[in-house]
């Protein structure tokens, strides 16, 4: 029996698979945070039609925070797994700094092909069910952020939970 993530969003439900053999501590840190409900509450702070969404940062949960959003995590960096998965449409992956080793709580998952991050980010998992979400998601409207990208969403894209359940 395998397990997987089920995320709970306001457009509806992602289901990922995990990818332990590539990058299994990782997914361990991923799994522990959902299981501590550390995910709940968030929301999808940068989105990038046709390159990807990114979620995790424990910030987003309180909108006086704003400013601050992208630079949350959950007190502890974890060491890249870079690994041969490439980065695809519906693949999860850990986001991150400069540095390779500060990937903590925050993820991407892909709006299309990124082969540019693949050996440099951390793929740990791929979307299996709600391709249909990830679409609504990634055509959430956005405006442009303090960096100058079109990436701050113009409404709140909310992570109510992520789950972790086995799967037969």
């Amino acid at each position: 029996m395998s397990e997987v993530a089920v995320i709970t969003t306001t457009e509806g439900e992602l289901t990922l698979e995990f990818w332990p053999d590539v990058a299994p501590k990782t997914v361990e840190n991923f799994k522990n945070l959902a299981n501590k409900n550390f995910y709940d509450g968030t929301a999808f702070h940068r989105i990038i039609k046709g390159f990807m969404i990114q979620g995790g940062d424990p910030l987003t949960k309180d909108a006086k925070k704003e400013a601050q959003w992208g630079t949350g995590g959950p007190g502890y960096q974890i060491k890249a797994e870079f690994n041969e998965r490439s980065h695809q449409r519906g693949v999860i992956s850990m986001a991150r700094s400069s540095d390779p080793d500060s990937a903590g709580s925050q993820f991407f998952i892909c709006d299309g092909d990124a082969k540019f991050l693949d050996r440099q980010y951390t793929a740990f998992g791929k979307v299996i069910k709600g391709d249909d979400v990830l679409t609504k998601l990634a055509n959430t409207p956005c405006t442009r952020s303090g960096s100058g990208e079109p990436s701050k969403p113009t409404s709140r894209v909310g992570v109510t939970s992520i789950r972790i359940v086995s799967q037969a």
